[in-house]
């Protein structure tokens, strides 16, 4: 069974002492599972951000032990930068890599801030997927006043009040824990060292300020030049090149060019292939071109002839949670089919951006479904163990009950996940059938349908594991999590077909809403 992934990048007020740094980053690599990707330190916003990934459990100790060495080590009193902050640690997301969902996530967030609270004695703020309140879910908004303005409001201000720990600040200040998507930390260095200029950049690009959908963006001053440092929240909306060519454009009327740029820990690979294929101009471009993607592709196709002949045998696994994954995995590839059809074509340049970053996003779903193709085989596999443990006694047969009742709870998951992925992808066939290629509508169409079998499928297998478990609390929430995905999956069938109307009079009628004849 692959092994759960949990990315956490924590940022620390402290990028111009290195011992301070390597004990924090020591810190993290000391706990076992944990393997630290990437450390990246800025001395003019004094400030560093350090990449690591591995299982939950491992990843939440080791941001917690990160987070207790910080607070050791850097006094917020004597601390000074470009960056806003208002913690030694100031930000700690979670991001889900693989075989781990955001609620998973946002449960770690949680627990790692109640422990930060009640062990260390540090206000802890909750953000993005894991906040508390709607209102909080911005970063910015906790960090308003930075830490100065915090620590005269905390006490006083309802709206300041933390979500666990004390109403007080030390000298480790206050931390902001959550969960979110793949952010992306790029900064855009201006030929000028006139600041003034970056901050009209920033507002100009950014989201909040009517800019850019997707984008977070400040002004500051670094290494004397003035520098545009941004997030980009959701690359799949706003592509990586959109917005550096919207910086460069905002800069030029202003009398400035790009000097360079930096980014900040990691990014996706597909956000860097949308950028390339901008820039290059390559028309039709795939990313099967690239030869590892090539190379993968052909590992894959091996394993997909032979998933069909192993459905095809007497064994109950793979099955259908299986089958359910692979057409999904079949309709993302559509999807980005005809999202890769559409780019180059003049008739289509107003939606280009859209749909390279769609194509990106069918990439990422494709490989999360092919991964599910055998997580769901293998959850099924250790239900079936679990039924032949022995039963002779009752400590054994309470140790069985036991061992099938939490294999039932991740063969309900699988599928679960499953049927997220699928509503997800019919929303981008429903999309690339309104906005792309018209003339591979029928493509469209077809992934639409073989989305809508996948989310039909796998959500009977979750319905079945529900049924199955004790525990009839989980039941409900496998249930309750269904219904908002059924929601946007109908949302995005009923769009379909009006695409499907409006651009080549095709009917679906027949086969997705089929009509009762008369008797």
């Amino acid at each position: 069974m692959p092994t759960p992934l949990v990315e956490c990048i924590p940022n620390f007020s402290e990028g111009r002492r290195p011992a301070v740094i390597d004990s924090i980053r020591s810190a993290i690599a000391a706990v076992p599972g944990v393997l630290v990707l990437d450390l990246h330190s800025d001395a003019d916003h004094n400030r560093s951000v350090i990449t690591f990934a591995g299982p939950p459990g491992p990843v939440a100790e080791a941001a917690f032990a990160a987070i207790a060495r910080a607070a050791e080590l850097i006094d917020l009193d004597h601390h000074s930068g470009e960056h806003p902050r208002i913690g030694a640690t100031d930000v700690v997301p979670f991001v889900p890599l693989a075989d781990v969902s955001m609620d998973e996530c946002i449960r770690l967030a949680r627990d790692l801030g109640r422990r930060v609270g009640e062990e260390l004695g540090i206000p802890v703020y909750l953000y993005e997927a894991a906040a508390s309140q709607p209102e909080r879910r911005n970063l910015e908004t906790h960090r308003r006043g930075q830490y100065e303005g915090l620590r005269q409001s905390i006490a006083e201000d309802p709206d300041r009040q933390p979500d666990f720990g004390p109403r007080r600040l030390g000298k480790a200040g206050a931390t902001v824990i959550g969960a979110r998507v793949p952010l992306i930390a790029f900064n855009v260095y201006l030929d000028t060292s006139e600041v003034r200029m970056a901050k009209e950049v920033a507002r100009a690009v950014r989201a909040s300020s009517g800019g850019m959908p997707f984008v977070k963006a400040l002004g500051l001053e670094v290494e004397g030049l003035a520098q545009v440092s941004m997030n980009l929240t959701d690359y799949t909306q706003t592509p990586l090149a959109a917005v550096v060519e919207r910086v460069r454009q905002e800069a030029a009327r202003r009398g400035a060019g790009i000097r360079k740029s930096e980014l900040v820990g990691l990014i996706p690979q597909a956000a860097l292939t949308g950028a390339a294929a901008h820039y290059l101009q390559l028309e039709g471009f795939r990313a099967e071109q690239i030869l590892e993607v090539r190379l993968q592709a052909a590992r894959q196709a091996a394993s997909d002839e032979g998933l069909l002949e192993r459905l095809s045998q007497a064994t109950p696994s793979p099955g259908g949670g299986s089958a359910a994954a692979f057409a999904g995995a079949m309709a993302a590839a559509l999807v980005g089919m005809v999202a890769r059809l559409t780019v180059g074509k003049k008739k289509y340049a107003e939606v280009e951006p859209r749909m390279i970053a769609i194509a990106d996003e069918a990439d990422r779903l494709r490989v999360s479904l092919q991964s599910a193709v055998e997580d769901d085989a293998r959850a099924f596999d250790k239900v079936m163990e679990a039924t032949r443990l022995p039963k002779e006694t009752e400590a054994q047969s309470a140790l069985r009950r036991e061992r099938i009742e939490q294999a039932t709870h991740h063969a309900a998951e699988v599928p679960l996940r499953t049927a997220e992925v699928a509503a997800h992808i019919l929303e981008l066939a429903a999309e690339v059938a309104r906005l792309g290629n018209v003339n591979a509508l029928s493509d469209s169409a077809s992934a639409a349908l073989l989305a809508v079998a996948c989310f039909q499928a796998a959500s009977l297998n979750v319905r079945v594991n529900a049924q199955a478990v004790a525990d009839r609390e989980a039941a409900r929430r496998w249930e309750d999590a269904l219904t908002p995905a059924k929601a946007r999956a109908a949302a995005a069938e009923a769009s379909l077909h009006q695409a499907l109307d409006s651009r080549g009079k095709l009917s679906l009628g027949t086969i997705s809403r089929p009509e009762r004849s008369e008797p």
